[in-house]
């Protein structure tokens, strides 16, 4: 497989792991809703837990972009 191709697939990954973020916050919000100590500060929480799937979602974006839109030309160094 060549590097591009793996760039790619990297790519693909990140978009996956985003969104695989965004289908878990409820879920792991509820058991953080459990604890007190994170009871009072859970928006603050969500906040971050979807910033961090936004940005995931967005390096993998951006990596695909990358990858297929920018060309390398090798011969040139």
């Amino acid at each position: 497989m060549k590097k591009k191709d793996l760039q790619a697939v990297y790519g693909v990954v990140l978009i996956m792991v985003g969104l695989g973020v965004f289908y878990r916050i409820p879920a792991v919000m509820e058991k953080l809703h459990k604890i007190e100590y994170f009871a009072n500060a859970s928006f603050l929480v969500k906040t971050g837990f979807y910033l961090l799937g936004f940005f995931v979602i967005l390096a993998g974006v951006i990596k695909i972009y990358n990858n297929k839109f920018t060309h390398h030309d090798s011969s040139n160094l």
